[in-house]
């Protein structure tokens, strides 16, 4: 019998051994080797070890430690390289010298320009994005291999396992942008929520297309993150959609409800009728949040109910009736305040899905839609690893038990809301005589 031919070792292995076996290498039909593939696997390899013996010297020490691996591909003029970029367990690693970070974003939008391009319904101004790109050259194959490498990876964020582990803060907001929907464009609600960890890490928890009037639809939602197993919920930032707030208190019971701050203000600000007033209205909202101490925030709460009263009732009703909401977050630490009483976390992804959403004009399907969010999402969630929210001394304060929570012991209130009315005063004429100069 012949003797038998020896077997091949695996791809990995070939261009790291010293003498590899000729009879590895790639090779075409006619036992030519294929000089483009003996180099694309050879700067697979070399840029992998790299960032390995990179990964390697940050977890130096015992300070951190690997966590796997999550790959990436990257087109290169040898082929596509695929990446395999370690995970850490606390903080982040990329490869920026080898990676754009923000390039998922562009590759999402140029799958929704492609998409409006091949099914007709681009605008003008699409179709000269369209050219600038070069969407037009991508065959259909191009267009289909980029979506589904971005849905695989919102996929990977969005259903990634919480295990248990506590998310005491969770904000959830929604921003409203065009999107081609049974057959007509209309205004659509892109979902996200943002969690923040018992170690002051910021992550994105879930992001979808949602009908905010619906009950339904909220309660999916939240119960597709409860799943996936966060716990430890203790505040939940949002705006007082319809039908989130029952969804929140079926899905995360015992969780306390802040109502944003800042929607509060447009709220009671709607129902002015003139511009003057308005402006008025919301100058007066916005002093209440200033307080250093809970007594102070709820007596200047107080007086903005009266001082509304008299000049836009309807607005002094909102304000009255959402005051345990509004305040909710004063039962945590003071030094977390800031970050709980608005949904600001979420203000750049919904700056940066505003801003290209401004470019496509219309998505042409919530699929889409959802891809560019999610991307959107993808990039934040690499960058809020680089930094803590919250330090580890601030999230201590939080579960310190022997912790002031709200007010605390007995307040002279004709005292301090006579104060805090002169407060509120002295704020609107300093914004006055700013305005005027």
């Amino acid at each position: 019998m012949p003797e038998s031919l020896p077997q091949k070792p695996p791809k990995s292995q070939i261009l790291s051994d010293p003498k590899p076996d000729m009879l590895a290498m790639p090779r075409f039909d006619d036992g030519a080797i294929d000089m483009q593939e003996l180099l694309r696997r050879l700067a697979e390899q070399v840029v992998n070890a790299v960032m390995d013996a990179e990964a390697d010297q940050l977890c130096g020490g015992g300070a951190n430690s690997r966590n796997g691996y999550r790959e990436r591909g990257l087109a290169t003029c040898v082929g596509t390289l695929t990446l395999r970029i370690p995970k850490l367990r606390s903080g982040s690693f990329f490869p920026e010298d080898v990676l754009e970070r923000y390039q998922r974003v562009d590759r999402a939008l140029v799958a929704a320009v492609a998409e409006m391009y091949a099914t007709g319904t681009s605008t003008r101004k699409v179709r000269r994005v369209a050219e600038k790109m070069g969407v037009s050259r991508l065959s259909k194959d191009q267009v289909s291999a980029i979506a589904s490498s971005l849905d695989a990876d919102i996929e990977e964020l969005c259903a990634r396992p919480l295990d248990g582990s506590p998310v005491p803060y969770v904000w959830l907001d929604a921003t409203y942008v065009k999107c081609r929907r049974e057959g007509r464009v209309a205004s659509t609600a892109v979902v996200t929520a943002i969690g923040c960890d018992a170690g002051g890490w910021r992550r994105v928890l879930g992001v979808d297309v949602v009908d905010t009037e619906s009950y339904d639809s909220w309660l999916a939602f939240l119960r597709a993150i409860r799943s996936r197993g966060a716990a430890g919920v203790r505040l939940i930032v949002s705006d007082a959609h319809p039908g989130l707030v029952r969804a929140l208190g079926e899905v995360f019971q015992g969780a306390a409800w802040q109502r944003c701050a800042v929607h509060l203000m447009r709220d009671c600000m709607r129902e002015a009728g003139s511009w003057q007033l308005r402006r008025r209205v919301g100058r007066i909202v916005s002093q209440v949040f200033r307080g250093r101490d809970a007594a102070t925030v709820t007596a200047m709460y107080h007086v903005a109910c009266d001082m509304l009263e008299g000049c836009c009732p309807r607005a002094a009703a909102i304000l009255e009736e959402a005051e345990p909401d509004a305040l909710a977050y004063l039962d945590f630490p003071p030094s977390h305040w800031k970050r709980l009483r608005t949904n600001n976390v979420q203000e750049r992804t919904n700056r940066e899905i505003k801003r290209r959403s401004r470019v496509v004009q219309a998505f042409p399907s919530t699929a889409s839609l959802v891809r560019l969010a999610g991307a959107v999402m993808c990039e934040q969630d690499e960058t809020w690893q680089e930094s803590r929210y919250f330090s580890e001394a601030k999230m201590r304060e939080l579960y310190d038990e022997g912790r002031t929570r709200g007010l605390d012991g007995t307040v002279d209130w004709s005292r301090l809301e006579a104060e805090a009315r002169k407060m509120i005063e002295s704020g609107l004429e300093l914004a006055d005589r700013i305005e005027a100069a």
